[in-house]
């Protein structure tokens, strides 16, 4: 199998586990504020749709429409894609979980994009998940080399010596910071984590950074 067919093995896997995680949410929980500031859980599902229908010719397309203000084009992904019921919502995400469609950029940014928002809605839910190891890497190496100007955390560890589990692989150099490497992953996102997720000298510094 080709690193793109994995990729997109993966990102297709996730999107049915959320939808399976999803499914008997009441009303109240879909309105759970997720990690995503201002983002409800049902909002981020919103998103993920609007994430997986969106072509390169589409994304430039939304980006004209929204003045180049990529936060307003995602608002707007989610006014397009957000049924008034949270179900239609899930069924509409349901649907499109097997599209191979994606804005510009590389193919890892389906995988930061899939896990990433799959914590943000599951965390604030209290729902566990475990994630394929290798391709949470993978979004993980992704992050870290690209920057913030492009959806990246590689300003957020400068410095700074990542070491995750139970890989034990380190990436970068300098103080030591430990942990899983989902709750890396959304560290370097710039998501909040558990005080007792990340351990290490580095650990309170990339806390402060996200």
């Amino acid at each position: 199998m080709s690193d793109r067919s994995a990729i997109w093995q993966a990102v297709h896997e996730e999107r049915r586990r959320l939808v399976s995680d999803l499914e008997g949410l009441t009303l109240e929980q879909w309105q759970t504020p997720s990690l995503c500031p201002g983002w409800s859980v049902h909002d981020v599902v919103a998103h993920l749709i609007d994430s997986a229908v969106t072509t390169r010719l589409g994304f430039v397309r939304q980006m004209v429409t929204a003045r180049f203000d990529f936060d307003r084009a995602n608002d707007h992904g989610v006014e397009k894609h957000k049924a008034i019921d949270p179900y239609e919502t899930l069924n509409a995400f349901r649907a499109v979980t097997d599209r191979t469609d994606t804005p510009p950029g590389p193919l890892a940014t389906r995988l930061v994009e899939a896990y990433v928002h799959g914590e943000d809605i599951r965390r604030p839910l209290g729902i566990h998940s475990d994630y394929p190891s290798e391709h949470v890497m993978t979004a993980l190496e992704y992050m870290v080399r690209t920057g913030a100007g492009f959806g990246g955390g590689k300003e957020r560890v400068r410095g700074i010596r990542l070491t995750p589990l139970p890989h034990g692989r380190a990436i970068g150099e300098g103080p030591e910071v430990c942990g899983h490497a989902i709750v890396l992953l959304l560290a370097v996102s710039g998501r909040p984590t558990g005080s007792d997720e990340l351990t290490g000298e580095g650990a309170q510094l990339l806390a402060t950074r996200a």
